[in-house]
């Protein structure tokens, strides 16, 4: 799940990253009330890249061209996404902009720190200039000074670049995070540092440890608004209903509400979402399945429902015997009633196996949470 730029640099407060003063924008005269002195920039809150570039980042001198220039960006999508946030932030100076990120190495699973002496919207001078180093064992300050010193930072500021890398990789740690970026760091010319722009993307499979995150992205969303983690219980079934056209079937309030955002995000309009619950599922048990069965017949009892989206975190075990446990029940109800489309976002074994259970059933496997959102989202249209 990514997190938008206001809501990484919440989380770099939160770890006394150095971030400029700023505001968040819900509506064009919301500027009007603007506590931060001007010139401000205002920046579009999409997860794309390539803001500045398409229009989404604008200076402004006074109040009337920030309205007029927020409601330029409030229109303008940005590889298909609009804002619904933008972010108004202080003016900075920078005399030299740096690239530094924490991220996950897939091949030898160890935290990678990255840098370049080149940050910015220059993305082929970044990765000219990236330098590497991977956290092979317990961390400490060694590995950020290294890293600064591979990128051919000057030695004033070495110390006080690392100590930026030291919490970035402390945040990355305590919230089971797959990225922290900050493109790009400034530097003034008295040594001054601060973040100009942050991104964050969490693990989806380590929200339910993190409800801060959840209620974090859950703030951006205004169809969500009233929904607060604790409506979602995490150990009981729980149903509610909405608006739209797609049904939301998840096991813990963490994933569900991360489910809902990223729906909504991908301009898809959820009519209703049932929480299973997020306790540890060894088994299918009898209540357990009971609980799954009562869910779906209440999903898919709207005429509004074109398409269900099931997003199941669970034991291996457990999600094979769910697999054919759903393809079991849409076979009993796909006899008398027609179905919507099913979306299943299972981290199955052989899913061909388990395609073959669905044969004649309008149900597809996608194992990757973004491509299921983005496949519900299509067939609810």
């Amino acid at each position: 799940m990514d997190l938008l730029e206001y809501q990484a640099k919440t989380l770099f407060r939160q770890m006394a990253i150095p971030v400029l003063p700023s505001q968040r924008i819900d509506f064009a005269h919301d500027l009007k009330g603007l506590t931060i002195p001007y010139p401000v920039v205002l920046k579009s809150q999409v997860r794309a890249g390539g803001r500045g570039k398409a229009g989404g980042i604008k200076f402004v001198e006074n109040t009337i061209d920030a309205v007029a220039a927020a409601q330029c960006i409030f229109n303008l999508a940005i590889q298909d996404e609009y804002p619904q946030v933008l972010l108004a932030e202080a003016k900075y100076d920078a005399d030299q902009e740096v690239y530094l990120a924490v991220i996950l190495d897939p091949v030898t699973r160890r935290p990678l720190l990255l840098g370049s002496v080149q940050g910015g919207v220059n993305v082929e001078a970044t990765m000219f200039h990236i330098q590497k180093v991977v956290v092979d064992q317990e961390f400490s300050p060694f590995y950020a000074r290294r890293l600064t010193v591979k990128m051919g930072l000057q030695e004033h500021h070495v110390l006080s670049v690392s100590n930026i890398l030291e919490k970035m990789y402390r945040l990355f740690v305590e919230k089971d995070l797959d990225l922290v970026e900050i493109n790009p760091l400034g530097i003034s010319s008295t040594g001054e540092l601060m973040a100009l722009d942050g991104k964050v993307v969490a693990n989806n499979q380590a929200l339910e440890r993190h409800p801060d995150l959840v209620l974090l992205v859950n703030e951006q969303c205004s169809d969500t608004s009233a929904i607060e983690p604790t409506d979602l219980p995490t150990n009981q079934p729980n149903f509610v209903e909405l608006d739209g056209n797609i049904g939301i079937i998840c096991n813990g309030a963490a994933l569900t509400m991360t489910t809902l955002d990223q729906i909504i995000a991908t301009k898809g309009k959820p009519a209703n979402f049932f929480n299973l619950g997020g306790e540890d599922h060894f088994d299918l048990t009898e209540t357990l399945l009971q609980n799954f069965y009562e869910g779906l017949t209440l999903v898919m009892a709207s005429d509004r429902i074109k398409v269900v989206m099931i997003n199941w975190l669970g034991h291996q075990t457990t999600t094979d015997q769910l697999a054919e446990a759903i393809a079991n029940f849409l076979q009993r109800q796909n006899q008398s009633n027609t179905l919507p489309h099913f979306v299943l976002r299972l981290q199955v074994t052989e899913p061909e196996s388990h395609l073959a259970k669905f044969a004649d059933l309008p149900v597809e496997i996608v194992a990757n949470f973004d491509d299921a959102v983005k496949r519900t989202v299509a067939l609810s249209r």
